[in-house]
């Protein structure tokens, strides 16, 4: 039998082998690169404290690497990168991103099909979104993790926006879809890597931005370098997803699987108040932007653009119409459901 001093001493053994030894855990951790959309003053809030949730729970099992917009790749080979697995994983939206999917077009900011961010989580978990992601990125070798909303799309610019005529001419940095409608008002979209835009604006490059909310305007530095906030927006808010690697993905063990989806649903609602807080209290509060607004009657004309819009993406391809028709029926649910879901 063992006795009590033999028993200490061979752990004493095994405690000073152990300590010796280099630690095997340390060796099989298991390390991701994610690449965010958002530049280092934005991720503070989009995505970091989800992240920083994660390390310290996951622990010695595994450790996500954050990087910034442009830190590794430029935004728009974020999906080749983790495609190819350059990278293990993104935060963006799919038309930042140029994913190569029937669904990218509604990534971002597809005009008018939200009115506010909790419309994006219902559109994606309860109108069959979630499934129709998860189907197009299967087919190309990404894995969709989650899908959550951010803030609206907003006009920042350097001259006052009273009326739609006022657009004519302005070079906006915008996302792709938001550009293309855009045009037919004379909007004129310019691409730039995300922290060239404060300069840009400065120099005249930039008339204005469309990439967000009065939040971001003043969290990232765009209400330092422009003048005006126009209170109409072209979608109440922008659809952005999780998306990794699917080899990489395949690889998890379960648990971590479901922390990922638990600290990115974290993510999710942490932006649901920040951004529904935010809009408010800067416009009221706010002493940077003064702000403007385009007539409702003439307003009107844009979101009757947007229907046609629509009709359009919906004739390119099946999978396109049936995202179309899902907005559709969404939207006139909400409009039957009368206040507060739509008001008028």
């Amino acid at each position: 039998m063992t006795t009590r001093r033999r028993f200490i001493t061979g752990a004493g053994a095994t405690g000073a082998a152990a300590l010796a030894a280099p630690a095997v855990h340390a060796q099989s951790t298991i390390t991701w690169r994610l690449q965010t959309y958002a530049g280092p003053a934005l991720a503070e809030h989009v995505i970091k404290p989800a992240i920083d949730s994660f390390n310290a729970i996951a622990g010695d099992q595994m450790q996500i690497e954050l990087y910034f917009a442009d830190q590794l790749v430029p935004t728009g080979e974020l999906f080749r990168a983790m495609q190819n697995g350059t990278i293990d994983a993104v935060q963006s939206d799919d038309d930042s991103m140029a994913s190569p999917t029937e669904v990218t077009v509604f990534g971002g900011y597809f005009p008018f099909a939200s009115r506010y961010s909790l419309d994006v989580p219902v559109l994606f978990n309860q109108y069959g979104l979630n499934e129709i992601w998860d189907e197009e990125y299967s087919k190309v070798g990404v894995k969709h993790i989650s899908a959550g909303a951010w803030d609206p799309c907003h006009f920042a610019t350097k001259d006052p926006i009273n009326s739609l005529a006022d657009l004519q001419g302005k070079r906006v940095f915008t996302f792709p879809t938001a550009g293309r409608f855009l045009t037919q008002f004379g909007v004129v979209p310019v691409t730039l890597p995300w922290e060239d835009i404060e300069v840009a604006v400065q120099t005249g490059e930039l008339d204005g931005i469309a990439w967000s909310g009065i939040t971001e305007d003043y969290t990232v530095g765009w209400a330092d370098v422009t003048n005006y906030f126009l209170t109409n927006n072209i979608s109440g808010a922008w659809a952005g997803s999780f998306f990794a690697n699917m080899d990489r993905w395949n690889e998890l063990p379960d648990n971590l699987k479901e922390l990922l989806r638990v600290c990115m649903d974290q993510s999710h609602y942490y932006r649901q108040w920040w951004y529904w807080g935010g809009e408010a209290s800067l416009r009221v509060h706010g002493e940077k932007l003064e702000l403007t607004t385009i007539p409702d009657e003439e307003w009107a004309t844009v979101e009757a653009a947007a229907v046609k819009f629509w009709d359009e993406i919906a004739a390119e391809s099946e999978t396109k119409a049936k995202v179309v028709e899902i907005f559709k029926k969404y939207n006139a649910d909400m409009v039957k459901a009368g206040r507060p879901y739509r008001y008028g």
